[in-house]
């Protein structure tokens, strides 16, 4: 659940002036005045492109609006897209390089689509603070809220405490996966993933954001930015019904259209290994939900909330 932090990082920021949200991102990385998107997503990578409508601003990078792949999907271009974003680079840099030498799969504004996105906002974290991701994430975030298990690398001795991924064999049987992630030498600081934690740290992260940016004293946010961070700014283009997205969350419209038991205004999101956690601040409640699991699916995340809301009185 590395985006949901990258997001408030960034809009820590926000908040400084470093930017508007209505910026074009062209105007910090200028590679971005050159995309194309793609106008067949069956065809692979190397189909036919057409130019941009608009420029991508900085909000659809929030909302995963701005056109950009995750490589997650079942088709050809996506396919090739994450063999492609997904390669051994060593920097963030290097990887969105690469990004913005791929077509876009929409354009911006027209689609909601999970994304490489929050690697961007990585990149343009470097960019206004002048400190590597890493280091502004320890020093902004993580320090002050007291997260001393949360990083990109780990110490030996946390190293040892991480519960390994786990998958299943063709009989069905849990299995611990033969690959897993890298937990030293990373210098790859990802806005997408790869950041490890614990459900104590993240539910921090959650207290902070329940308590309108602030916990044990740090302010890390305004009441106002979170609120505008958690509506929806993807309009009617989020695929799931009665939820809309908002900056770096799902957030929940309508329950009635949900098929869910839950709250109008809780605001979630989950990771790929089936991590999940949702807050819910009419009810003043958050929910975190730790697995190692592959083949991520939304059953967790909906049981989650089933489990949690029926103990309410």
């Amino acid at each position: 659940m590395t985006k949901p932090i990258i997001t408030v990082g960034f809009m820590m920021l926000y908040e400084e002036g470093h930017f508007q949200l209505t910026d074009p991102v062209s105007k910090y990385i200028p590679a971005f005045k050159n995309l194309r998107v793609i106008k067949n997503i069956d065809g692979g990578i190397k189909g036919e492109t057409v130019p941009l409508k608009r420029e991508i601003i900085i909000a659809d990078l929030l909302s995963h609006t701005a056109g950009f792949s995750h490589g997650i999907s079942g088709s050809q271009f996506d396919k090739e897209f994450g063999a492609e974003l997904f390669k051994p680079f060593k920097t963030i840099q290097e990887r969105v390089d690469k990004l913005l030498q791929l077509p876009l799969l929409g354009q911006p504004g027209e689609q909601w689509a999970y994304s490489a996105a929050p690697d961007v906002l990585s990149v343009l974290i470097e960019i206004f603070s002048g400190q590597s991701t890493d280091q502004f994430l320890s020093e902004r975030i993580f320090k002050p809220l007291g997260m001393k298990d949360t990083g990109y690398n780990l110490t030996k001795v946390q190293q040892a405490r991480v519960v390994q991924v786990h998958g299943k064999s063709a009989a069905g049987s849990l299995i611990s996966m033969t690959s897993q992630p890298r937990m030293e030498g990373n210098t790859l600081w990802s806005g997408v993933n790869a950041l490890f934690s614990t459900t104590d740290d993240y539910m921090k992260f959650c207290q902070m954001l329940l308590n309108k940016g602030s916990l044990n004293g740090q302010q890390l946010l305004s009441r106002k930015t979170i609120e505008l961070m958690t509506q929806n700014h993807s309009g009617k283009l989020f695929d799931k019904n009665g939820e809309g997205f908002g900056y770096g969350f799902a957030v929940v419209n309508d329950v009635s259209s949900t098929n869910n038991v839950g709250t109008n205004g809780t605001y979630y999101w989950a990771g790929a290994f089936n991590t999940h956690f949702f807050i819910d601040p009419k009810e003043k409640l958050i929910a975190v939900f730790m697995t190692q699991t592959t083949e991520f699916n939304w059953y967790y995340h909906d049981k989650l909330r089933q489990m949690v809301y029926q103990a309410i009185r």
